[in-house]
C-alpha cells in the first residue's frame, strides 16, 4: 500500500465513523496526512487525524484515535494500529500489501503527478550579466533552476526555462571598452574587466573584424555575442540549456519599455519628481518608491523589469518565477509591486533568493580563478570535480543558506562524497541484473515473503518518493530530491550488506521465490535511483 492509498484509506474511514456515530461530517480534512514516524517501533506510518478532529466533534482524541484504531484493522492491509500519546495513531501495514509500492514504482512515471496541470510557469534563472564566465552562483542557479524545472515539470506543469541576456546599460559599455582596452594592448580601464578571457575574446574580435577598433558598435556586436556564445555553451557542457534567451535590449528597441512606461502613468502609477518619474511601489508594499525614468530621461533598470514583466504575462504565463542572487533581495517587493501597479495579481510574481558559495581545498578558501580573474568560474568548478559532482554538490543543499564546496570531498570515491554514494548505489542494482540475467532469473512478485527489516524499509523509503517530489515542487526546493536519494542509497546499500538478504543464489543454490522478488525489490529501487537523478540532471551510471 502506498503512503498515498493509506492516507486516502484513513480519510475514508473517518468519514465512515463520523456518519456511523452522528458526528459533525464537516470536520473531516480535505487530506489527511500520514507521515513515517522516526522511531520504527512505532510502526510504518503514522497519523495525528485524531488530534485534529477531537475538538472539532466534541470527543477526546484517544478515544477517537481508538475508534479508528478498531474500524483500520479490519482492513486487510492494516496489520497493525496503535494508539499512543494523546491520540496519535501508529499503523503498520500488511507485508503482502506493501507489494503496491513497489509495483508503483516498476510502472513508467513513479514520482509524476498532475496536480500542475495546465500551470504555465515561466522560469528565469542565471540570468548573469554576459561580461564574463558565469561565476559560482550563477552554476548554483544553473543546477538548482534546471532540477527545479524538472521537477516542475514531473507534477505536471508546463514550465519554460528562460534566460534573460542583460545586454543593455552601463556594463556592456564598460565591458566594450574593456575589450577594446586588451585589443590595444592597455591596461583594462578603471571600472571595466579583467582577466584572460578578456583578452581571448578582444583578439578574436579583431580576427573576425580586423577593423573594429574603428568601430566601437562592431566591438559591442562581436564581442558580447561571443561572450554570450560562450556562455551558453558552457550552460550547456553543465547541462543546463534553455527554452527562451531573451534579450533585454529588444525591450528598449521594440518601444516595450516605452508602452509600459505609458501604461503606468495612465493609470497613475508613476508620478514626477525632481525631474525623474517614480514608481508608487509604497503603495503596493515595497519599501521605497522607486525611480522608474531618471532625470536625464533615460530608463532606469526598473523600467526593463516591469516590461519584462509585461511582456512574460503576454506570451499566456500563470507565474514568473525569478531566481536570484544574495544580492537581490529588494528585488522581491520591487517585482510584486510592479505586477500590482500594472493592475495584475503580485501572486503571479515569485522571487527565489539564492545564498553565496564557496569553494574550500586542503581546509582553506579557493578565492580566485586565472582565467577570470577575480572569481571562481563554473567551469573551474566542472574542471575540479565534474559535472555530477558539482550539480549533485549545488543542488542538494537549500538555497536559503550558504554553501561551502569542499573540492577534496567531492573527489573521493567512497561513501563520504553524497553523488558517489548514490551513483555507486544505482550502479550496485545495475549489477545484480546483469548478475541476474547471466543466471537466468527472473523477478516474482510474491510480495508476502519480504519480511525481513531490511526489505520493509526499502519499501516504504521507495513508496516516499512521489511525496518527496510533490513537495519539492510545492516549495521549490530540490534539494529535498538530493537528500532523499542518499536516504534512499543508505537504505539500499544496508539491504544489499546484509547477508540475510541475498538477492543472488550462492553456489549451487537454488533460485527460489524470495530470490526472486527480492530481484523485483532491486528493480524497482533502480528505476527510482534512475528517475531522481535524472530530476537533478544527473547520470545514473550502469558501472563504477
Amino acid at each position: 500500500m502506498t503512503p498515498e492509498a493509506l492516507a486516502d484509506l484513513v480519510r475514508t474511514t473517518v468519514a465512515r465513523l463520523l456518519a456511523d456515530r452522528r458526528l459533525d461530517t464537516a470536520a473531516l480534512p480535505e487530506q489527511v496526512t500520514v507521515e513515517r514516524p522516526r522511531n520504527p517501533e512505532h510502526g510504518d506510518y503514522a497519523t495525528t487525524v485524531a488530534l485534529q478532529l477531537a475538538k472539532k466533534v466534541g470527543v477526546q482524541p484517544r478515544e477517537f484515535a481508538t475508534w479508528l484504531a478498531e474500524a483500520l484493522l479490519t482492513e486487510d492491509a492494516i496489520a497493525k494500529a496503535d494508539v499512543a500519546g494523546p491520540g496519535f495513531l501508529n499503523l503498520t501495514i500488511a507485508t503482502e500489501a506493501q507489494g503496491a509500492i513497489v509495483r508503483a514504482a516498476l510502472e513508467d512515471g513513479y514520482g509524476t503527478g498532475s496536480e500542475l496541470a495546465g500551470k504555465r510557469i515561466n522560469l528565469e534563472f542565471v540570468s548573469a550579466n554576459p561580461t564574463g564566465p558565469i561565476h559560482l552562483g550563477g552554476a548554483r542557479w544553473a543546477a538548482v533552476g534546471d532540477a527545479l524545472g524538472r521537477v516542475l515539470r514531473a507534477r505536471g506543469a508546463e514550465v519554460t526555462r528562460e534566460y534573460y541576456f542583460n545586454d543593455a546599460g552601463a556594463q556592456i559599455d564598460r565591458f566594450v571598452r574593456s575589450l577594446i582596452a586588451a585589443a590595444k594592448g592597455e591596461p583594462a580601464p578603471e571600472d571595466g574587466y579583467s582577466g584572460t578571457y578578456v583578452s581571448d575574446i578582444a583578439a578574436e574580435v579583431l580576427r573576425r573584424e580586423p577593423g573594429a577598433l574603428s568601430d566601437p558598435e562592431t566591438v559591442r556586436r562581436v564581442g558580447v555575442g561571443l561572450m554570450f556564445d560562450e556562455i551558453k555553451r558552457t550552460l550547456h557542457d553543465f547541462g543546463t540549456d534553455f527554452d527562451v534567451y531573451f534579450h533585454e535590449d529588444s525591450l528598449h528597441r521594440s518601444g516595450r519599455v516605452d508602452e509600459a512606461v505609458a501604461k503606468l502613468k495612465a493609470n497613475g502609477s508613476l508620478y514626477p519628481k525632481d525631474g525623474a518619474w517614480w514608481l508608487r511601489s509604497t503603495d503596493f508594499g515595497d519599501d521605497k518608491d522607486r525611480v522608474v525614468i531618471k532625470s536625464d530621461g533615460d530608463p532606469a533598470y526598473i523600467a526593463g523589469d516591469i516590461a519584462y514583466l509585461v511582456d512574460k504575462r503576454g506570451r499566456g504565463f500563470d507565474l514568473c518565477i525569478y531566481m536570484l542572487g544574495a544580492d537581490h533581495h529588494g528585488y522581491v517587493a520591487r517585482l510584486k509591486a510592479a505586477a500590482a501597479a500594472l493592475g495584475d495579481d503580485p501572486a503571479v510574481v515569485e522571487v527565489l533568493i539564492g545564498q553565496l558559495v564557496n569553494l574550500v581545498s586542503d581546509g582553506q578558501p579557493v578565492r580566485m580563478s586565472k582565467r577570470a580573474g577575480t572569481v571562481i568560474t563554473m567551469e573551474d568548478l566542472v574542471d575540479a570535480v565534474g559535472v555530477d559532482a558539482a550539480r549533485f554538490a549545488m543542488i542538494r543543499s537549500s538555497v536559503d543558506s550558504s554553501l561551502d564546496i569542499d573540492l577534496d570531498l567531492l573527489r573521493k570515491h567512497n561513501s563520504e562524497n553524497p553523488v558517489y554514494y548514490v551513483q555507486y548505489a544505482h550502479a550496485r542494482t545495475s549489477s545484480i541484473q546483469r548478475n541476474a540475467a547471466d543466471f537466468g532469473m527472473t523477478p516474482g512478485e510474491d510480495y508476502a515473503l519480504l519480511t525481513h527489516e531490511r526489505e520493509g524499509d526499502l519499501i516504504r523509503t521507495i513508496g516516499e518518493f512521489p511525496r518527496v517530489v510533490a513537495t519539492a515542487a510545492e516549495l521549490r526546493e530540490p534539494h529535498r530530491v538530493a537528500r532523499y536519494l542518499e536516504e534512499l542509497a543508505g537504505t539500499y546499500h544496508r539491504f544489499q550488506d546484509n547477508k540475510e538478504c541475498r538477492v543472488l543464489p550462492r553456489g549451487d543454490e537454488e533460485t527460489t521465490p524470495l530470490h526472486q522478488v527480492r530481484l523485483q525489490l532491486v528493480n524497482a529501487t533502480r528505476r527510482v535511483f534512475a528517475a531522481g537523478l535524472g530530476l537533478l540532471g544527473v547520470t545514473a551510471p550502469e558501472r563504477m
